[in-house]
């Protein structure tokens, strides 16, 4: 049996997962309007006002999988990481520093807010 993942991710293994085989899956639970000004590609949308409701419909039944989740700074990813895992998704991690460290290290480019 493995150990457990780290609650956290850095931005610099994200981008190394995300360029793998197996990448994780990736969800933003920032809300719309944010999600309008920048996020990760293959990002799914799921606010966390609406992420008891929307996130078990989205994920489906595969607890397995990998999954990181993100926001702005990494407040709200890791509430929702942490309620991920009370629901059995025990491979669930949070961006450390959000999408807002993500453009600082990662995607220059990227708008920010």
């Amino acid at each position: 049996m493995s150990a457990p993942l780290p609650l956290e991710i850095s931005c610099e293994d994200l981008g190394e997962a995300l360029a793998s085989v197996h990448p994780p899956r990736v969800i933003d639970c920032r809300e719309a309007d944010e999600w309008e000004i920048c996020r990760l590609e293959k990002a799914t949308l799921v606010p966390l006002s609406n992420f008891a409701e929307l996130a078990s419909r989205i994920l489906g039944d595969d607890t397995t999988r990998r999954i990181v989740v993100y926001c702005h700074h990494g407040i709200r990813s890791m509430r929702a990481t942490q309620w991920l895992r009370q629901q059995g998704y025990e491979h669930t991690q949070s961006l450390r520093g959000g999408i807002d460290l993500w453009a600082d290290l990662m995607d220059e480019s990227m708008r920010k807010y």
